[in-house]
């Protein structure tokens, strides 16, 4: 059998290509539904009209332009990109780990770049934002790297529950020596900012340099996803049908850590996204990573650019926490698969 060919009958009955199409069409439009929202929404009302002048009629003496160009439109989409970001690196945890409860946040990548951050703020404050991004995927690789090995050791391997226990103590662990860090250099600020998660302070520069990372990462994964699907069925029927199964993983956690760093460079620590958006978009679609990675791109932007909306708008004119209002999704959702899992076992 060659890789060409479909994977298995029952795997093909699974797919829906016809779904898949839809959800993307939907949530194409969704997104520019929700950027445009974003946009016009915040303390200062500002009508559609305006957006529309500030684009194409830009007039830097008026204060709404202003507000509009430098403050909200690089907010929308980095509020995108990195929910993309988020959900593709779940569901490529997912599929390669076949762990189904696989998250940048809740495997520790997250704290991970998280505290690389906290050791640039303290010790190279006047770095570059090109700079942090390449230590976030330090970090990142650093989060997953400890996660993976404190559950290697334990007594019955690398089962889905023992990899979220893991997960936890190591982002527990991370996060304290941050916030000690933090309290003895007065980064404090810093600090709240990466552990609450939000994106208002998201500028064009900083799009700029964490575009072309996402944006490729999505764009390797998609070239991956044929692979991610045969390994999701098993390493040995994968090896069995010629894959090379090291190489797989590797590049897939190379661009785990490329997505997740980029992502918490910018907005901090947001989890669940990667949690929830796969399961459901695998729910629609199939087992197909081919259609997964793109769905769960698209899906994860909607959901964080309507979060951030929400963020704005629930206790205006201050900013809700933009992780707060995801992890209210998420935690039950993650609750229900662990309860799931631990019945199946």
């Amino acid at each position: 059998m060659s890789l060409s060919q479909p994977i298995t009958k029952n795997t093909s009955l699974r797919t829906r290509p016809w779904m898949a199409t839809v959800l993307i069409v939907a949530g194409i439009c969704g997104i520019l539904f929700g950027l445009g929202s974003s946009i016009i929404t915040g303390v200062a009302n500002i009508s559609f009209s305006t957006v529309w002048n500030s684009i194409f009629h830009y007039d830097s003496s008026n204060e709404h332009h202003v507000i509009i160009q430098s403050l909200r439109m690089p907010r929308a989409l980095a509020g995108a990109l990195v929910g993309a970001a988020f959900a593709v690196a779940g569901a490529i945890m997912q599929g390669v780990t076949r762990n189904p409860i696989a998250d940048t946040g809740l495997m520790g990548i997250n704290a991970g770049a998280g505290f690389v951050l906290v050791l640039v703020f303290a010790f190279a404050p006047r770095l570059p934002f090109e700079s942090i991004v390449l230590f976030s995927f330090i970090g990142a690789g650093l989060g997953v790297g400890l996660v993976y090995g404190l559950a290697y050791f334990s007594k019955n391997g690398l089962t889905p529950l023992r990899l979220a226990l893991a997960g936890a103590v190591v982002s527990s662990i991370l996060s304290g020596i941050s916030q000690a860090i933090s309290l003895l250099f007065q980064i404090n600020y810093d600090l709240a900012f990466w552990s609450a998660g939000g994106i208002s302070t998201a500028e064009w520069f900083q799009v700029s340099v964490m575009m072309p990372w996402i944006v490729g990462g999505i764009i390797v994964a998609m070239i991956l996803s044929r692979s991610i699907t045969i390994l999701s069925l098993g390493e040995e029927i994968a090896a069995g049908l010629g894959q090379k199964t090291r190489l797989v993983k590797g590049l897939a956690a190379v661009v785990v850590m490329v997505l997740a760093g980029a992502s918490v460079s910018t907005v901090g620590g947001v989890g669940f996204v990667g949690l929830v958006v796969p399961h459901i978009v695998r729910f629609l679609v199939g087992v197909d990573y081919r259609w997964i990675i793109p769905c769960s791109a698209v899906m994860g932007g909607v959901l964080v650019v309507f979060a951030d909306i929400g963020a704005k708008m629930i206790a205006m004119p201050y900013e809700t926490p933009l992780g707060a209002i995801i992890a209210v999704i998420g935690v039950p959702f993650f609750l229900y698969l662990a309860r799931k899992e631990r019945r199946e076992w």
